[in-house]
């Protein structure tokens, strides 16, 4: 799709909700899951890659939640918001590679350092000390501060998202902000939500990437 395309898309549908978008693709209007990519990816990026520590492993995770997420669209219900029900299978998925990570070899307590052309110098120092102090949390307190914290999400959405208690969600977020204060002094406050960023050129590989493969998936369906 052309950038002008894709401006008159998004101006045409920009009032509505990811459920209407949902609605409406489910009608056949495939296209309008490119939508649903673009307002989501910066979101899914921040909880997979908390959980998964690499770019490349977490952009991975992205696509294939995208993808699982077109194919079981009719069985999303409505009970929770769209973003929540498509935040859980990206978890979900990064989880599991996590787990089949975990098994293969030992993993490694680095920081794994990745270039990005679209940070400034001035800014890298801070995101890299915060994404630094992020990254060495454990995993389970790793992914409640993201989903909590970063993406703002509640308590009950974090929760259904992770397969957790409400009241678990509570602990593992004070236990993971007890540890970044004694390794953060003063770099925790407004950059958080800068942190983890996922650019305008990222995000149309992404989203280019997820169309593909949804309209392969589409074309196999109408055959």
């Amino acid at each position: 799709m052309s950038v002008d395309s894709r401006n008159v898309l998004a101006e045409a549908t920009s009032a509505l909700s990811d459920e209407d978008i949902v609605a409406r693709v489910l009608s056949g209007e495939v296209p309008l899951f490119e939508l649903l990519v673009r307002r989501h990816n910066q979101r899914l990026y921040r909880a997979t890659k908390a959980i998964l520590k690499d770019e490349e492993e977490a952009e991975d995770a992205m696509q294939e939640a995208y993808v699982r997420a077109f194919v079981r669209l009719d069985q999303f219900a409505g009970e929770a918001r769209f973003s929540t029900w498509l935040t859980k299978i990206a978890v979900h998925e990064a989880l599991g590679r996590l787990r089949r990570r975990k098994r293969q070899e030992e993993f490694p307590d680095t920081m794994k350092s990745h270039d990005n052309p679209e940070r400034t110098v001035h800014d890298l120092r801070v995101r890299a000390a915060i994404e630094h102090a992020v990254e060495k949390l454990p995993p389970i307190y790793r992914a409640v501060f993201v989903l909590r914290d970063v993406e703002e999400l509640s308590g009950a959405e974090t929760a259904e998202c992770l397969g957790i208690t409400e009241e678990t969600v509570k602990t593992r977020l004070h236990r993971a902000r007890m540890l970044l204060r004694r390794r953060l002094e003063r770099v925790i406050g407004s950059e958080l939500g800068r942190s983890f960023s996922y650019g305008a050129r990222r995000c149309d590989a992404m989203t280019a990437a997820v169309m593909a493969r949804i309209q392969v998936l589409s074309a196999g369906r109408s055959e």
